[in-house]
């Protein structure tokens, strides 16, 4: 299992925050999430939002770092990019 994380720069309600995917499946992203302790709240379309405080914990994890541009280029290359504002398929 690979999952990515890219460095906490996006700020949003007070904090900065990295976003956690996976190359290979939803499913891969949320059992790792989910063996991290992730609430699925954090799910958003095509990524966890992941704090700052958490960005350790996902690595020591296992994620892989990455610029984010690389977070784009990997969801997209595995057809699991969904863009804010384009139909939504289940997340499985």
């Amino acid at each position: 299992m690979t999952v990515y994380i890219d460095p906490p720069t996006w700020p949003g309600h007070g904090r900065l925050w990295s976003h956690l995917v996976s190359d290979v499946s939803y499913d891969e992203l949320h059992l790792f999430a989910d063996e991290l302790g992730v609430p699925r709240r954090a799910f958003e379309r095509d990524h966890y939002d992941i704090p700052s405080h958490r960005y350790a914990d996902a690595v020591a994890a296992g994620a892989v770092e990455v610029r984010s541009r690389e977070v784009v280029r990997l969801l997209t290359e595995a057809g699991l990019r969904r863009p804010k504002g384009r139909a939504q398929r289940p997340s499985s």
